[in-house]
């Protein structure tokens, strides 16, 4: 008889809390528990799966496609053998930093964009950055998947450095000749935001024989 008044007493609780519950708990409850809400949840587990794989793919390629650099100390390069220097743009950070160049020496960079975004790689003095900044600030288009327009600036100033703008996954292939004197050229990506962001490299001379880090 004792037992069978705790089952009267749980089931009567059970049926109160099933009265005193809203509709809109109820409702959750069993949409938690229906196997269309499990497809969502697992759905969505998918999707960043699949976002995080997409990533890791798209630098994964994008290593494949550079040639390895050169190990050990660097030897400057030369107008009829320049030497190649990888660089890898992705999301808001230029890969590797620093870059090392030797005064007066060429070099070829192999350039990849490796992000999920489009990026630049604009190097040159601050003359040069200052009116790329510009010039797309004034190229930007408001909506996301619109074609941007044209980036221009003064063929004086182009001379003075060096700017491609990449896709992403896309690769481009540029000589440099590095100045001899004065300071190192800088580096950044003037897409609007992205300096914001963190993308600003770092460009560092250095003698012949240097290793990188």
């Amino acid at each position: 008889m004792v037992g069978a008044t705790r089952l009267d007493q749980a089931a009567y609780h059970q049926g109160m809390e099933r009265q005193t519950a809203s509709p809109g708990q109820r409702s959750a409850g069993a949409a938690a528990r229906s196997p269309l809400f499990a497809g969502v949840r697992s759905l969505a587990g998918v999707r960043s799966l699949a976002l995080v794989a997409a990533t890791g793919c798209i630098a994964a390629a994008c290593m494949g496609k550079l040639s390895a650099t050169p190990p050990g100390p660097i030897v400057p390069g030369t107008a009829a053998q320049p030497r190649a220097v990888n660089v890898i743009l992705r999301d808001y950070v230029f890969v590797p930093t620093p870059i090392l160049l030797v005064p007066g020496e060429t070099v070829r960079f192999q350039i990849i964009d490796g992000g999920l975004l489009a990026h630049e790689f604009a190097l040159g003095p601050q003359a040069f950055q200052d009116a790329y900044d510009q010039a797309d600030a004034a190229a930007a288009v408001s909506l996301p998947a619109a074609t941007p327009r044209p980036v221009s600036v003064p063929s004086a100033v182009a001379a003075i450095g060096l700017r491609v703008y990449l896709r992403p996954g896309q690769e481009v292939d540029l000589t440099y000749h590095v100045p001899e004197q004065g300071t190192p050229p800088l580096l950044e990506c003037h897409i609007p935001g992205h300096v914001a962001k963190g993308m600003v490299g770092q460009v560092v001379f250095v003698a012949p024989g240097a290793t990188g880090p």
